[in-house]
């Protein structure tokens, strides 16, 4: 991914704030990806939606947040992923993520010629 898209930030949980944020509450992690204008993308769609709805409520807001649903991409499927996102990325152009929620859709598989 940051090989083909360098103009953004792509960091794995584990390596985005040297891991600092594994195991701790995902508001934690919202409000520091917030502060540092950075999107959440996750398949964790049971806990984030009722942090996202309480947020809203108290007018909160956070940097954005792309859910993927393992049936339309499977964790283990990179490249899926990594297809998914860059489609998403050229179509969205310089989106301002700022409490923008999505779903990420799978991308059509490249057609090979014959």
């Amino acid at each position: 991914m940051r090989r083909r898209q360098s103009r953004f930030s792509v960091y794995g949980l584990a390596d985005w704030e040297e891991g600092a944020f594994l195991g701790l509450d995902d508001s934690a992690l919202l409000m520091r990806a917030a502060r540092q204008e950075l999107t959440l993308v996750t398949y964790d769609r049971r806990t984030i939606p009722p942090i996202l709805k309480a947020w809203a409520q108290d007018e909160r807001r956070h940097g954005g947040v792309i859910f993927i649903d393992e049936k339309t991409l499977s964790p283990s499927d990179i490249r899926g992923l990594v297809r998914a996102l860059l489609t998403l990325i050229e179509e969205t152009g310089d989106w301002d993520w700022t409490d923008r929620v999505c779903f990420l859709r799978r991308c059509e598989k490249e057609k090979v010629s014959g």
